[in-house]
């Protein structure tokens, strides 16, 4: 008898320690980008759909959503698609947007909502174009001042959570393909996920935005440190911004957009660790980098 008692003790208490973040989180939202590693790792992707799972069943309301990098170059390339860079930016013809379109919508969403799906009738996918969930205008990015046309690449301009929210209401989750309708030529425009997941969590009054990276977190001073920043604030983040590789740069900024329009805490956490969700919302030691709004100031 002592011995079963000892060796079930530990997942009791590991269980007692996600007790207060339960209570906390309990019908909060939680939006979720998904990325990096994570999307083509079987193991990880299964994981990724497990710790999602749980949270909506542990009483919180995630929202995920999706970018696909990697599946976008693939698919461009069996196409015949050269990808052009400029700025850092991929430029979308019109050719390569209804690849980017077919490869988000699906395959990349279809492939989620089926994960997900595996545990329960939970998922439902929707792209930023459905419902009007996402407006976006035409992005010229600056280079040396001047504007450069990269195509069908949008700035979000408008959002309506209304699908969303009738989603969470009924209990399932929304998986959302980062595309957004445009909101003057009648064109649809690829939107960075991680811009379009941190402009959700805002309009959405969510708890916390989770953004999933292939770095453990902020590197206090990379290359010559590998120690991470486990959290700062968003005035400290801004000051970092200039100093950032140009991959983490919009990560970063979606953290500072979120925590400064009403989101209480961003995170940036590590994808290629298995159930690094849970990790982050449900221990004490939490992993990656936490960015959380300024204190306000006191007033004598």
């Amino acid at each position: 008898m002592s011995t079963r008692k000892h060796t079930a003790l530990p997942k009791a208490q590991i269980l007692i320690e996600a007790l207060p973040w339960l209570t906390r989180h309990r019908g909060r939202t939680v939006v979720i980008k998904f990325g990096g590693n994570a999307m083509v790792d079987e193991d990880l992707k299964a994981a990724f759909a497990q710790d999602v799972v749980f949270l909506h069943h542990a009483g919180l309301r995630p929202v995920v959503v999706h970018g696909g990098g990697p599946q976008i170059s693939a698919a461009l390339d069996r196409h015949g698609l050269v990808s052009e860079f400029k700025a850092g930016l991929r430029v979308t013809t019109p050719e390569a947007m209804d690849v980017v379109r077919m490869v988000l919508a699906g395959q990349v969403q279809r492939e989620l909502v089926g994960l997900l799906n595996q545990h329960g009738p939970l998922a439902v996918g929707i792209t930023g174009e459905d419902a009007h969930t996402l407006t976006a205008t035409r992005h010229q990015p600056l280079i040396d001042g001047e504007p450069v046309d990269i195509g069908r690449v949008g700035e979000i301009t408008a959002l309506d959570t209304g699908a969303i929210e009738a989603l969470l209401a009924d209990g399932r989750i929304p998986v959302v393909s980062s595309i957004a309708r445009s909101e003057d030529d009648g064109h649809v425009y690829n939107v960075n996920a991680d811009t379009a997941a941190a402009a959700l969590a805002a309009a959405l009054g969510a708890e916390t935005l989770m953004v999933l990276t292939d770095v453990e977190g902020l590197y206090e001073d990379w290359p010559n440190s590998d120690e991470v920043i486990s959290r700062l604030t968003a005035t400290e983040l801004e000051k970092l911004l200039p100093e950032l590789s140009s991959g983490m740069v919009p990560k970063m900024e979606g953290c500072l957009h979120a925590v400064r329009n009403g989101v209480r805490t961003a995170r940036v956490i590590d994808g290629r660790v298995q159930h690094s969700i849970l990790l982050e919302i449900f221990t004490d030691e939490g992993i990656g980098t936490m960015v959380v709004p300024d204190e306000p100031e006191a007033h004598a």
